[in-house]
């Protein structure tokens, strides 16, 4: 990408993207805990999860 504005920009996302990875590493397992999927069931997610071969 050519020094521009735009590229200052992106490079400016990623390093906020990576800053806020290294922040939340430790906590990941409950930002990625859903209400829905906890209610929904082993046997019901098992199911809608498995794909069938043809």
């Amino acid at each position: 990408m050519k020094p521009s504005p735009c590229h200052d920009r992106v490079v400016d996302v990623m390093e906020e993207l990576l800053k806020f990875t290294r922040l939340t590493r430790d906590c990941a397992d409950d930002l990625v805990d859903r209400y829905s999927e906890r209610r929904e069931g082993a046997a019901a997610l098992s199911q809608r999860v498995n794909l069938r071969s043809i």
